[in-house]
């Protein structure tokens, strides 16, 4: 495959950092898109000159999966910083029709992470209401997708500008949660002190707390996230009170990419793409996105061609 984009992702961040076990020398980067150029004997599902996208674990067909690490492109295995990638035919797929390369580089991790939470595993209807927490890539594509099943979707960040920018994408309430740290009580104002039905946690100890108190009774948090720590205290009985639906979950099936991937074509979804840096500006492109000032995907341009 000839690679012409990617995009960063929490996971990239904490390989290059160490935070995860890799080994030295290891090529970063778990998303690709790309035009594949060569195929091998008996590959039926892309032939030459198909523009695709990567999956996330190369080995996670369907169903509940081993989510194995070694099948990670980044991590246990070489990503996709490089012009090119002999990979497997299960790491790719067709991207959706229409697509730039740079759109197409959003979608393996943080599109897959948003759409199981919310259509796999939440089950989102019209007349629901869902929290999304800050302007990352899962928390702007949640967004998204909450609004293209009929949701309300309320958005918290640190910034009122940001906060404008994720109304300006469909959000139909802002919290600060700098101005209101117990921003819990505000969602319980925002929906009649009913809670929200679904809420996607990205943060982790420094948010889970308010999550479980600002969800409804029976209702579902897809615990996504550790971007402010990695554990917290679990308050058993208020898990217990409200019959809460906790599910951890990192990514995807390639069943799941590939249904995201029709409700995109059939809702005309765009990703939100923040900044593009040149392959040979990944350090600075990190950087940018450990800074946390960016509102969407960040994309690596590596062959660009549109």
């Amino acid at each position: 495959m000839e690679i012409h984009a990617s995009s960063l992702n929490y996971h990239d961040l904490a390989v290059v950092r160490g935070m995860l076990i890799a080994e030295a020398g290891r090529i970063p980067l778990s998303d690709a898109s790309g035009v594949i150029v060569e195929v091998g004997r008996g590959v039926t599902n892309v032939q030459i000159g198909d523009r695709v996208t990567s999956t996330f674990y190369a080995d996670w067909q369907d169903g509940l999966g081993r989510q194995e690490r070694h099948s990670i492109m980044g991590d246990h295995r070489d990503g996709y910083a490089r012009s090119y990638a002999n990979v497997p035919a299960r790491c790719v797929m067709r991207a959706p029709a229409g697509y730039s390369h740079s759109e197409a580089a959003t979608l393996p991790c943080a599109a897959v992470t948003a759409w199981r939470a919310l259509a796999v595993n939440g089950q989102v209807k019209p007349g629901d209401t869902v929290l999304v927490q800050g302007s990352g890539g899962v928390s702007c594509f949640a967004l998204q997708f909450a609004k293209a099943m009929g949701a309300t979707v309320i958005a918290t960040s640190s910034s009122d500008q940001k906060l404008e920018q994720l109304r300006a994408m469909g959000a139909d309430f802002g919290i600060n949660y700098r101005d209101q740290p117990d921003w819990a009580k505000t969602v319980y104002e925002l929906t009649d002190g009913q809670g929200v039905d679904h809420i996607v946690e990205v943060g982790g100890s420094g948010t889970f707390g308010q999550s479980l108190h600002a969800v409804r009774n029976n209702g579902h948090i897809a615990v996504i996230g550790v971007l402010t720590g990695r554990s917290a205290e679990i308050p058993t009985a208020l898990i217990m009170r409200k019959q809460a639906r906790l599910i951890g979950l990192t990514v995807g099936s390639h069943q799941h990419q590939r249904d995201m991937i029709r409700a995109i074509e059939a809702t005309g979804i765009r990703p939100v793409i923040d900044r593009h840096f040149d392959l040979a500006d990944l350090a600075h492109a990190f950087r940018h996105q450990a800074a946390g000032a960016h509102v969407g995907k960040i994309i690596i341009d590596v062959n660009p061609v549109g």
